[in-house]
């Protein structure tokens, strides 16, 4: 039997319990039960801010034999709210490790389980959805947790239960940065003169450097920031990147993104810029029942018939009708001409729309390759043709 000292216990909000190793930090960690389906690039999952407030379960059953390391984290700290892996690594073995992963999970604080039955966890998420959960270790299971009783469940059950719910949730203000900064065009790029600002949602470190090496000098701002503040930047496009949380509370970006496709400058965004980007053009989002997470993600480009294999990290989805060019609602067509670019080939959910009168585009997936393939590098250079056309032949240049 395991010990008090060792047990950790996965509880979610339906009751269902999973009972498991303390792995990484103890004590108590609460948010969203999500699955993810990377074979390899859990250090880059870990660093994503579109994980704050989310307990990922990762489906690859051996978790940390690279370790971790100075180059391949997307932000500053680790964002998951907790990690569950079923065998864990003993040791890093890896040229490019620095450190071991259990190490790092201890030192910024992360709560894991361990020597758990991650398929069990999915099949669960994936029949009912993924919900709110937690993670109790060390001083935070009650006595006598380890004999499993029935007042220990109904105690835990009741605190992961009165969280909040992740639809209705704004959390891009908790992961975005506070002050503007430039990530400057590479040396060895070429000078394209062109400066992109990019609204940082929770943002990844490599899609600025995506741009930079383009020859792009990228100023990511604070998620607060105005359309007035953008327009004194005098950019030459728009970016808005990944984050966390319900695109329909993010009235303030939403407003900010209309002012900017007023003034018929180009625009990009990916994920959680997606999901705004449908909503400033009129359309709904909803909440998928279990989300696209993983780096091994299908989509069809719909002009082409191409399919790629893509990065996602996403729990919402914009409700645009697949197929013929819809006029955008928002304020009987202000924005003209809409399309579905990209489809999932797992579940028909929309992961692009292309606008045929503006010059804006979104994806919601990750063309970044941080970590994932690299099939959507592409829209990167999509979106620098866009900068290179004078604003009058933009809408021309989104087309292709």
């Amino acid at each position: 039997m395991t010990t008090h000292d060792d047990l950790a216990l996965l509880v979610l909000e339906d009751g269902r319990i999973f009972r498991g190793r303390a792995w990484g930090a103890r004590g108590r960690t609460l948010g969203e039960v999500v699955f993810a389906t990377s074979m390899t690039g859990y250090q880059e999952t870990l660093t994503d801010p579109s994980y704050h407030q989310q307990i990922v379960v990762m489906t690859s059953p051996h978790i940390g034999n690279t370790g971790v390391n100075s180059e391949d984290s997307e932000s500053s700290q680790i964002w998951v709210a907790g990690f569950v892996v079923r065998d864990p690594a003993r040791r890093a073995s890896n040229w490019r490790a620095s450190g071991e992963l259990e190490e790092e999970l201890i030192r910024q604080d992360i709560v894991g389980i361990a020597d758990v039955d991650t398929r069990a966890i999915t099949r669960h998420i994936r029949s009912h959805g993924a919900m709110r959960g937690g993670i109790f270790s060390g001083t935070a299971l009650p006595a006598g947790a380890e004999y499993m009783s029935e007042y220990v469940c109904e105690s835990l059950v009741r605190i992961v239960q009165d969280q909040p719910h992740m639809a209705g949730s704004s959390l891009s203000q908790a992961v975005s940065t506070s002050h503007t900064y430039v990530v400057p065009a590479a040396e060895d790029g070429a000078d394209n003169h062109k400066r992109v600002v990019a609204v940082d949602l929770g943002i990844k470190s490599r899609t600025p450097e995506q741009l930079a090496a383009r020859g792009v000098d990228v100023y990511v701002v604070p998620q607060d920031i105005t359309a007035g503040e953008i327009l004194e930047l005098e950019p030459d496009g728009v970016f808005f990147s990944n984050g966390p949380g319900d695109p329909s509370t993010a009235e303030h970006q939403i407003g900010v993104l209309r002012a900017i496709l007023d003034q018929g400058i180009p625009f990009f965004g990916i994920c959680f810029g997606h999901q705004l980007f449908g909503r400033a053009l009129g359309f709904g989002t909803y909440k998928l029942e279990f989300g696209h997470r993983g780096v091994n993600q299908p989509v069809r480009d719909e002009r082409s018939g191409r399919v790629e294999i893509t990065s996602h990290n996403h729990g919402f989805a914009v409700d645009v009708p697949v197929g013929e060019p819809v006029v955008a609602p928002f304020d009987k067509g202000r924005y003209g001409r809409v399309e579905v670019s990209h489809i999932d080939l797992n579940d028909r959910v929309v992961e692009g729309l292309r606008a045929l009168d503006i010059p804006a585009f979104s994806v919601q997936f990750h063309p970044e390759a941080a970590a994932g393939p690299h099939d959507g590098e592409h829209l990167f250079d999509q979106f620098l043709s866009m900068l290179s056309h004078d604003k009058e032949d933009a809408s021309d240049a989104s087309a292709h």
